[in-house]
This record gives structure tokens, sequence and C-alpha cells, in this order.
């Protein structure tokens, strides 16, 4: 039927009453397998157990394509079950409202109304009645008649890739891989009682990305995240008080808007060299890291009292007797982590004697997991993938540059890491200068937050951004289910596109 033909189009529950008008669709859909017709004593059935599963699409008052579903508790079933089993005989005893799976029983469309992208539309609303009920995803075994053909030249796995490289053309398997159905397996003898080359099919899943299992536990992740950055003014301090007093401002004001995250630049604490301008570069931060640990209990204290967790930018560390830029994960709920940064630049190297750490891992927070890269680390993609491989949501990279050039560095590679690993990555700097410190003589930033480049994003993939070189803090909200969605229905996908074939990644 051509669209313009169409006055009305109507999706709705089925309901018994319009069973001979279902029959007449059905026997359209199969004209060639007239046994395949659903009784009217197993659609009422249906229609009374599981009303939501059931739905038809009428176009100008006529049923022209139908989805029947039930849902049940998969863990009973093996992936190598018959159709039979897993109707129970067609009695639908199997449907059971606690169940985990939403099991597709049968899709059609009348032939003439093929093209419109019915079958389409079926699957959306079944996906969405997953998503509705918390159910794991959808199952259902897909008739492959074509197999029986091919049978002789290949195995069930390597059909499916034939079909996927689209060397062999299967319509009902094409159809189900363009909507996210991934084959599983082939179902031999699916369809007892047809004849040998109908019997088989293919077994087909949707993982709903959405899915929660169900837990008696208090569950407090959030899928909308708030987070809140400081862009630091770099100024002089007499004490660390002082330091920490301007530190608890902005703790206040961040979490003022209910952020999630406080994210501190990378040396905050720099001013308090000054006393130090006497000694050597190396002895000056040696003497700085010795406020190291009550800075972090007082940022853990922070914390607590202001209900965020605060990710403390980086500060020099002392541990046997080398020299470390670190910086540590304050939670709200009172646990501490520490992070450390992988590589140090040559300046760092030769005046300050710095040393390269060696912990990386993805953390977890009441706001999803997130990593943590100090400046430098962010222009080495190695690190931003692996800790994507934990399942990183959010990057944070806390930095110090002093010149504008040292910051674009920063800030494209960042902007580099949201697209290449598919997360949010935000980082905060510093502004401001400080003729009193050695090494320490300017700063040069503009705080971001960076996103994926897709549609459900900002085109250019800035969700937020500062002013540069001025101090001020920003908020911004990002969203860990759009990411989900991306992983899954990206125009493009970089994580799960990678030639693993090829090559790998891993931690020594």
């Amino acid at each position: 039927m051509a669209p313009q033909e169409i006055e009305n189009m109507d999706f709705n529950f089925l309901d018994i009453a319009d069973y001979e008008e279902l029959k007449k669709a059905m026997l359209s859909a199969y004209r060639a397998m007239p046994n395949r017709c659903w009784e009217k004593e197993k659609i009422n059935r249906l229609t009374s157990i599981f009303p939501e599963g059931q739905v038809v699409i009428k176009i100008n008052g006529k049923i022209v394509a139908c989805a029947l579903s039930i849902v049940v508790d998969y863990d009973k079933y093996s992936d190598n079950h018959t159709y039979n089993k897993i109707t129970q005989n067609y009695s639908f005893k199997s449907h059971n409202e606690e169940g985990d799976v939403l099991y597709g029983l049968d899709v059609f469309v009348v032939p003439e109304y093929r093209g419109l992208r019915l079958g389409r539309r079926l699957y959306d609303y079944r996906k969405e009645l997953c998503e509705k009920h918390n159910l794991k995803g959808i199952v259902l075994g897909g008739r492959i008649p074509n197999y029986q053909d091919y049978a002789d030249k290949y195995s069930p796995k390597e059909y499916i890739e034939k079909v996927k490289g689209k060397e062999i053309d299967d319509h009902v398997l094409n159809f189900h891989i363009s909507n996210d159905f991934r084959p599983s397996r082939i179902l031999k003898a699916y369809l007892e009682g047809e004849a040998s080359a109908e019997s088989n099919a293919v077994l087909l899943k949707w993982d709903n990305i959405y899915y929660e299992r169900p837990t008696t536990q208090v569950e407090t992740k959030k899928t909308v995240v708030r987070v809140g950055l400081v862009q630091w003014q770099m100024r002089p301090y007499k004490s660390i008080e002082e330091v920490m007093q301007q530190a608890e401002y902005f703790v206040d004001a961040v979490s003022g808007y209910r952020c999630d995250f406080a994210l501190f630049p990378e040396f905050f604490n720099a001013p308090l060299m000054a006393r130090y301008n006497h000694l050597s570069e190396s002895e000056a931060i040696r003497q700085l890291a010795a406020y190291t640990d009550k800075i972090v209990d007082k940022f853990s204290e922070l914390a607590i009292s202001y209900n965020i967790n605060i990710i403390t930018g980086s500060m020099p560390e002392l541990r046997d007797n080398a020299l470390y830029n670190v910086g540590y994960l304050c939670r709200r709920d009172s646990t501490v982590d520490r992070y450390e940064k992988i590589h140090v630049t040559p300046d760092e190297a030769r005046v300050w004697g710095l040393k390269g750490g060696n912990q990386l891992k993805a953390f977890d927070t009441d706001s999803g997991r997130i990593g943590i890269l100090i400046c430098y680390d962010s222009e080495f993609p190695e690190l931003s993938r692996l800790l994507a491989d934990e399942g990183m949501d959010i990057l944070f990279v806390p930095f110090l540059t002093d010149t504008q050039n040292g910051f674009s560095r920063v800030r494209h590679c960042a902007q580099a890491r949201a697209i290449e690993n598919e997360c949010y990555v935000v980082i905060a700097g510093s502004v401001g200068n400080l003729p009193n410190v050695h090494n320490m003589d300017i700063q040069y930033a503009q705080s971001m937050v960076f996103t994926p480049c897709d549609f459900a994003f900002p085109a250019n993939g800035v969700k937020a951004e500062t002013t540069p070189n001025t101090e001020m803090i920003l908020i911004a909200d990002v969203d860990i289910d759009l990411l989900r969605e991306l992983h899954q229905f990206g125009s493009v996908r970089n994580m799960k596109d990678r030639r693993k074939d090829l090559f790998e990644l891993k931690k020594k």
C-alpha cells in the first residue's frame, strides 16, 4: 500500500473481539503455511494473561500487523529449547509475571503492507515494554528455512557470519540484526511437526541496557550526574588554613547546587611553596608534600559534611623518599581512594625530581564508575581506554598548564578521549600568577565538560565551558543513560567496533 492511501493508522492492544479480522490477516501473511494461523482459544488465553504483550497495527480500520509475546523465567529453559517447551505446548503456563525475559511468540505483517516498517514499530514497542517492566531483554526463535540449502557447506556459526557479511540473503535474520538482535545459536527442530527445512530457527536475543537486577537494598545510584568544576585562582596564601578555607568556599558553592562531584585542579596548593622560595625547586616541593595528609583529611571531612564526592586535584607526596604527583577521591560516604600521575612531564622530572606512578584503576561511586587522570596522562590514550574497559562513565582530568599551547594539548586530547571511549570527560585547571613561586609563575586554563559527538549530545562535543583565565565554578549535568544508548545504538560505536582480532590492550 502506498503511504498516501493511508487515512489512519492505529497501534493498540489486541482485542479478542477482533479475532475474525486477525484471522484474515494471518491467512494473508501465512499463505504458504496456513497451519501457522492461531486458534481463537489460544489468542483468548494470551490476551487474558498478558494483554500488554499482544498488539496489532490497524490501517484504515483493518488489522495488517501483529506481535504476540509472553514473559518467562528464562533460567528455567535452556538456550536449546523448542517452541513447544517454551510455550508449554501452547498452554502458555510458562508465562510468569515475575519472569525476566520477554519471549516473542510471533510477529507478522500482511504482504501488501510490507515496506512500511511496521515490523520495526512492533519491535520498538517490545523494547519499550522490556524497559517498562525492567526485563533483561527479548528472546525469540527466528525461522531460517534458507539454512537447509547451506547446511552441507557451512556450520551454523559460519552461516550466521555469511548472513551478517551480506554474502547470503536471509530476510528474517537480516531484519533482526538490523533491529539490534544478536544471533546466539541454531535451534534444530525448534518448530516440531514442521518439515525439516522449516523446523530450524536461530536463537535471537536483544539486551535491555536499562535492566536493573532487583534488590532489597536501598539503591542510590544516579543516572543524571551533576558535576562541579573549580577553576582555581592562584594567589598568595599565608597558611594551609587559608588554602583550605578557600577550598571549602568552593565546596560549599557547588554543593549548594546539589552537585555529585567537585573537581579541583592539579597542584592547586602550589601557592604554599612561596614560603620556601629560598630553597631549590626540588626542596621546596618536598616541603609542600608535608601538607598533603592534612589536606586530604580536611577534604574527607568536607565531602561528608557537604554531601559531595570531592576529587582533590593533585598534590606532591613523598613515599619511601620518592616524590609522586597524587590525588585523592574523597567520597561522601567517608571512604577515600588514591590515584597517581603515571606520566610526569620532562619539566616535572628535571626540576622537581617527580617520579611516575604505577596505579591505574576505575573507581566506583554512588554516581557511576569514574576514572581520574592527572593532566599529562590525558595525552596517552591507552590509559583512558584501559579505564573505559573497566566500565568508566566519567573521566576527570585535573590539570595545570602555564601556556595556551599546553592547555590546548590537554583540551584537545581530553575531547578525543570522550569520543573514542564513549564517555564524559571533565577537566579543571588553575588560572592566575604566582610571581613568588619558582617554576609556577603563570597559569592558563579553561575548564570544560566534553561529551561524545552523536545525536544525543552537543554537536561540537562540548557540554559546558568556563570563561578562560577567570576564577569561577562551572556546573553541568551529564546523563549516564545516554552513554548506554550510545554504546548500543550510536551512529558509530568505537568501543564495540574495535578490531580485537588484530590488536589488544592490557595492563602489565
